[in-house]
C-alpha cells in the first residue's frame, strides 16, 4: 500500500466549498481553509514522516492504536503501557522530534485567529495515519499543561466523520463529515469536548492514496 511519503502529492485535489461551521459555542469547521497550503505543506511534511515515520503506539491498557502516529515539533505525544505524555525526543530514536514546518505553524495560527483565537502558539503537531477501518475512540485533549490555548485539527486525504461529543463521554456526540483540506478549530468554554473518529472507509483520494492524515495542532508546553 503507498504511504505518505511515495509519489502521491499531485496538485488535484477535491475542493470543498469553503466557508466557516459552527459545531460548538467555540467551535469551528473551516470548510477547504488548508486547500490553499497544500503545496507549501505536503513536501514539509514528507520530510517530518522521512525523519519520525508512523509507528503503531500502544495504549496504557496494552491495546495497539489503529491509527498510526508521528509527532514534530519541540514536543510530540506518545503513548505506551506507562501512560501518555508529551516527550522532546522520538522514544524510537531518542533524538528530538522534526521541527514543527514553518507553512503548517503558519497554517495552524491563522486558523486559529480565523475561529476566534488570537496568538496561538503551537509547540506540538501530533500526525495521525489513517487507513481503511482505522478509528480514534472517544477521548479528550488533556496531556496539555495550559488549557487556554484551542485544538487546530487538520485533515487531508480521505474522507471522515468527526465525532464532536461534549464534556461527558457518555454523552452522543454529533457526527461532522470533513473531508481533504478541512480544518477543526475548538477552544475555550469547548477546549475539553470528547471528540474520536469513526473508522475511515476504504477508498482512494486522489492526492492522499487510500489513506487519510491529520494534523493536531497545540501548545503543550
Amino acid at each position: 500500500m503507498p504511504g505518505p511519503t511515495a509519489d502521491l502529492f499531485a496538485d488535484h485535489a477535491l475542493q470543498q466549498p469553503a466557508g466557516r461551521e459552527q459545531i460548538g459555542e467555540q467551535s469551528y469547521v473551516l470548510r477547504g481553509y488548508a486547500l490553499p497550503w497544500i503545496d507549501r505543506l505536503l513536501p514539509e511534511l514528507r520530510r517530518v514522516l522521512a525523519q519520525a515515520p508512523f509507528r503503531q503506539m500502544v495504549t496504557p491498557g496494552g491495546f495497539t492504536m489503529s491509527a498510526a502516529l508521528s509527532s514534530c515539533g519541540d514536543l510530540g505525544w506518545t503513548t505506551d503501557t506507562t501512560g501518555y505524555r508529551y516527550t522532546p525526543f522520538d522514544p524510537r530514536t531518542q533524538q528530538p522530534w522534526p521541527a514543527l514546518p514553518e507553512a503548517l505553524r503558519a497554517l495552524a495560527v491563522e486558523a486559529a485567529a480565523e475561529a476566534g483565537f488570537a496568538a496561538f502558539a503551537p509547540d506540538a503537531c501530533l500526525i495521525n495515519r489513517y487507513v481503511a477501518g482505522a478509528k480514534m475512540s472517544l477521548h479528550q485533549d488533556k496531556n496539555e499543561r495550559d488549557y487556554a490555548a484551542p485544538v487546530v485539527s487538520i485533515s487531508l486525504g480521505l474522507p471522515a466523520i468527526f465525532l464532536f461529543g461534549s464534556h461527558a463521554r457518555a454523552d452522543k456526540p454529533q457526527k461532522v463529515s470533513l473531508f481533504h483540506g478541512d480544518v477543526v478549530v475548538w477552544g475555550g468554554v469547548d477546549r475539553l469536548r470528547f471528540h474520536g473518529v469513526m473508522p475511515i472507509k476504504d477508498g482512494v483520494h486522489p492526492v492522499m492514496g487510500p489513506q487519510r492524515i491529520n494534523l493536531t495542532l497545540r501548545t503543550a508546553g
